[in-house]
């Protein structure tokens, strides 16, 4: 038996992707952002949650899938990664389970277009289920995020 780790499930582009529960901080619903100029185009701009200044990434568009309308179902997942929040824009946050590491393998090259240096692995859970599991740190790749960071001020 491996280590259980809880992931929060989420939605994307009719997949299921997981984040380590202890990454995220709150699950928000969508809230007016505001835009800030010279950021790539997936950056939705940033939100003030709490009085602190929170930027906001649409996941769809950071892997280059079509965005889509935000429905009542879309989510804004806040994580954290090292000293930085960050909000990932979702179809749907759905659940919170126990995945167990020994059923974790390591992604294949690419997953749902997804390349595979953005994916911690591919998670089974029960008989039927794939979870793709997202490395963060990759996916808020430090270049990316040191645009933001200057962004704010």
């Amino acid at each position: 038996m491996g280590q259980e780790m809880k992931v929060i499930v989420f939605a994307l582009a009719h997949e299921e992707y997981g984040v380590e529960v202890e990454k995220v901080k709150t699950i928000e619903r969508m809230q007016p952002m505001t835009r800030v100029p010279k950021t790539p185009e997936f950056v939705k701009g940033v939100i003030n949650l709490r009085g602190v200044v929170t930027p906001v990434i649409d996941l769809r568009g950071r892997f280059g899938f079509p965005e889509s309308e935000y429905t009542d179902n879309s989510r804004i997942i806040i994580v954290a990664v090292g000293d930085i929040e960050v909000g990932l824009i979702v179809d749907s946050a759905n659940d919170v389970i126990d995945v167990d590491t020994d059923h974790v393998d390591d992604p294949p090259d690419i997953v749902g277009g997804i390349k595979a240096k953005y994916l911690h692995g591919i998670a089974k859970v029960g008989d039927s289920r794939l979870l793709i599991l997202l490395n963060l740190q990759e996916v808020l790749n430090k270049s990316e995020i040191v645009q933001l960071e200057n962004a704010e001020e």
